[in-house]
């Protein structure tokens, strides 16, 4: 392996680098604001801080949706600048460079991961690419190189993933178009229509934060936003059991998609799904009582990881620092 490695988990919500024996070295949101349409004006946490706040010349955008490269132009951008900042020449030039892509895209949009940094000025010594769910498991310390099978469910921003691995590979797999950003659209139009009140997409993650649950609850939340009735600025009182029924059937079409792939999966992988449970990662498997949710409806223990927003970048961390898991990579 090259004295330099660095791997890149291009999330859909945020973006996060690793490079070998320093550890995660960047973790900011993947947003970027340009000025009258040509300049970068802000990148990451704060583009972020931009969003649905800019006047009419900056716009503010996700170059990443539903887990492919929407804007290819912006991602660029936005990449070099990180580059730059985290002094990439000295650091990332000549490197070999693992990226993260779901397993369920085509070979054009995973292309587009790869030129991505074929396209840098860094003179990359090579690429490799990474499926997701493998380098899930292997940011939760799962050893997926054996015989027994394993399932992993990674709710992100705008997907969710289900895949079953054994032997180091993807048995089974499923990208689902529901993650965090659809819960929050949710929780926005529930409460549009319910209390003629509009909030911002920000609110709404505050209030999935905060006050979501798998299960029904009796929290509240006071919200800031405008009366659709008044047309003014105004304050209300959001409760938990809103939330609750805004999200139960998202939660409810994850779980019916997770019974398919399982309908489909080979019996001695099953029993071997049964015996050690699903394991649940992503930054919206945080959700409150989700994971209990999951293991009424199917039946089988539920493992939660640790830190499920690092999971994906420190599984290839683990292929950086570990040559026998190299193997794994493409």
């Amino acid at each position: 392996m090259s004295s330099k490695a660095i791997g890149i988990d291009f999330g859909t919500s945020s973006i996060k680098i690793y490079k070998n024996e320093e550890g995660i070295i960047l973790h900011q949101k993947n947003v970027i604001a340009i000025y009258n349409k040509t300049h970068t004006f802000a990148v990451g946490n704060e583009a972020y801080e931009m969003y649905e706040k800019a006047p009419v010349k900056i716009s503010v955008s996700y170059p990443v949706k539903n887990g492919v490269i929407a804007d290819i132009g912006n991602m660029q951008s936005l990449i070099d600048y990180f580059f730059a900042e985290l002094d990439g020449k000295r650091r990332f030039k000549g490197a070999e460079y693992y990226i993260a892509v779901p397993t369920d895209i085509t070979e054009v949009e995973k292309r587009a991961y790869f030129d991505l940094i074929s396209n840098t000025n860094l003179k990359p010594k090579c690429i490799h690419i990474v499926e997701k769910p493998i380098a899930d498991a292997l940011g939760m310390d799962l050893d997926i190189t054996g015989t027994t099978g394993t399932l992993v469910v990674d709710i992100g921003a705008n997907t969710t993933e289900v895949s079953i691995l054994s032997l180091g590979g993807i048995v089974q797999s499923r990208l689902i178009p529901i993650g965090g950003n659809r819960f929050n659209e949710c929780i926005i139009a529930k409460i549009k229509r319910d209390r003629n009140f509009v909030i911002g997409e920000k609110t709404a993650e505050e209030l999935k934060i905060n006050i979501a649950s798998a299960f029904e609850n009796d929290e509240t939340m006071d919200v800031c936003g405008r009366n659709l009735l008044t047309g003014l600025p105004s304050e209300i009182t959001i409760t938990g059991r809103e939330i609750y029924e805004a999200l139960i059937d998202l939660f409810q079409s994850i779980v019916d998609q997770i019974k398919v792939l399982l309908e489909r999966t080979p019996p001695e992988i099953s029993s071997d799904i049964y015996k050690h449970g699903l394991y649940f990662t992503g930054g919206s498997s945080q959700i409150r009582e989700l994971g209990q949710f999951f293991y009424q409806q199917l039946g089988f223990r539920v493992n939660l990881c640790n830190e499920p927003e690092s999971s994906v970048v420190m599984g290839l961390g683990a292929i950086i620092e570990n040559p026998e898991l190299t193997r794994l990579s493409q």
